[in-house]
């Protein structure tokens, strides 16, 4: 006895490849999108360190000069300075301050806008 299989219709084969071509495209979206929002996250952090970095150089280039005899040109009290780096520029809008007591130096960079980020301070006390 020879059973014959029905042929499908040429509509039928091509609704079955749509749907098969959905169902993977949403597989593939499903798998993607968690990476998406993985990458811009990372990037997030990574700008935040990146500043971080930036504030750290200036600050330290800045305390360096301080030490090696210009702390002598400020009067106790507060005083904002202005970054001399280049890399400044690529920094959040902040302020860079130093406040001397006698001897007692304390430089600080201040983000305007705190969210996720710190306050990057040296203190020194010279002799």
């Amino acid at each position: 006895m020879v059973i014959r299989v029905p042929k499908s219709s040429p509509r039928r084969q091509a609704a079955v490849l749509t749907t098969d071509l959905m169902v993977a495209i949403a597989f593939l979206c499903l798998a993607v999108l968690p990476l998406a929002l993985s990458f811009a996250q990372e990037r997030r952090a990574l700008l935040s360190s990146y500043q971080r970095a930036i504030a750290m150089e200036i600050v330290d280039g800045e305390m360096e000069l301080l030490i090696a005899g210009e702390w002598r040109h400020y009067a106790n009290g507060q005083h904002q300075l202005a970054p001399r780096a280049n890399a400044a520029t690529n920094l959040p809008p902040g302020s860079l301050s130093l406040a001397v007591t006698n001897k007692h130096l304390v430089l600080e960079w201040r983000p305007a806008d705190t969210a996720g980020r710190s306050v990057v301070r040296r203190e020194i006390t010279l002799r």
